[in-house]
Parts: structure tokens; C-alpha cells; sequence
């Protein structure tokens, strides 16, 4: 990961001589060889500081966010909310750690991690909920395994 760093860096000179783009305009596009292929497991995407999204976002293993988003992000993978980021739109995921500010609604089938500095403004719904000291949240959260519509009449395990 830290030679695609440094790679990034090096090809980040005076500027695209056959295209005439200055090394703003080359930043704003994905640089393949820093991009992990969602077959490899383990690799980590990350949208910087710097990145403004309005739609929807899907992606398929690990993302993490630093930027801004406004709609929603869905995926089966692992998100991961940076301290810079900020969200307008719900989140749809296996699991999510939020170091940065969310303004909508949280759904993940695992884990749902609010971290010291956090701040969440709406619901969550996920198997497992921990909130640091210091994070902020305001709404409702259902936690555990969602029932199965012939468990839900029944109290108790025996």
C-alpha cells in the first residue's frame, strides 16, 4: 500500500504533458494501481478529504470515507466514516465504524460502531451497537438478530 503511495506521489509532477491537465484535474480520477479489485480481500478503498458525492454509492468490500456525501451508500462490505466525513443519506451495510458526522438512518446486518468524536443524527438498526464516550447520537436504535416472523410471537427459549 505504501509504494501505490508513493507511486501517486511521483506521478503527481508538472502536470500531463500529452493532455495538458494540471495535477488538480489528474487527482480527480481513480488511480487503478491504488484502487484494490474487490477479489483480493484485505484491500481498503478510500475516498479523501477533498471528494464530494451527491447520489448513490455502491461498493462491494472495505471503503473508507473522508469526504461528503449526500444519498445513499449501500454495499454488503465494511464502511468505515472518517473524522472529516460527513454524510447526508442513510447507510446500508454489513458494517460501519463512525469517526465522522452522519445525518440519516444506519442499517447493518453486523456491527454499528460509534466512535469517540462521532456524531449520528438518526436511527440504527444492527446485530451489535457500541458507542464511545463522547459520541453523539440522537434517535432510536433496535439491536440483536431481527426475529423471524414465526419467532416473533414467541417469548423466551424454552
Amino acid at each position: 500500500m505504501l509504494e501505490q503511495i508513493t507511486n501517486q506521489e511521483d506521478n503527481s509532477g508538472a502536470g500531463d504533458k500529452s493532455t495538458g491537465k494540471t495535477p488538480e484535474a489528474k487527482r480527480s480520477r481513480p488511480n487503478p494501481s491504488a484502487v484494490s479489485s474487490s477479489g483480493t480481500g484485505g484491500g481498503k478503498n478510500i475516498l479523501s478529504s477533498d471528494v464530494h458525492i451527491k447520489g448513490k454509492l455502491r461498493f462491494s468490500d472495505n471503503l473508507i470515507i473522508d469526504g461528503r456525501i449526500e444519498g445513499e451508500v449501500n454495499s454488503e462490505g465494511d464502511l468505515t466514516v472518517g473524522e472529516n466525513a460527513r454524510i447526508v443519506g442513510n447507510l446500508n451495510t454489513r458494517s460501519v465504524v463512525v469517526y465522522g458526522k452522519v445525518e440519516g438512518n444506519i442499517t447493518v446486518t453486523d456491527r454499528c460502531e460509534l466512535k469517540q468524536n462521532a456524531a449520528l443524527h438518526g436511527d440504527v438498526i444492527a446485530g451489535k451497537l457500541a458507542i464511545e464516550e463522547g459520541a453523539t447520537f440522537m434517535g432510536t436504535s433496535t439491536v440483536g438478530a431481527p426475529r423471524s416472523s414465526q419467532n416473533a410471537g414467541k417469548t423466551g427459549s424454552g
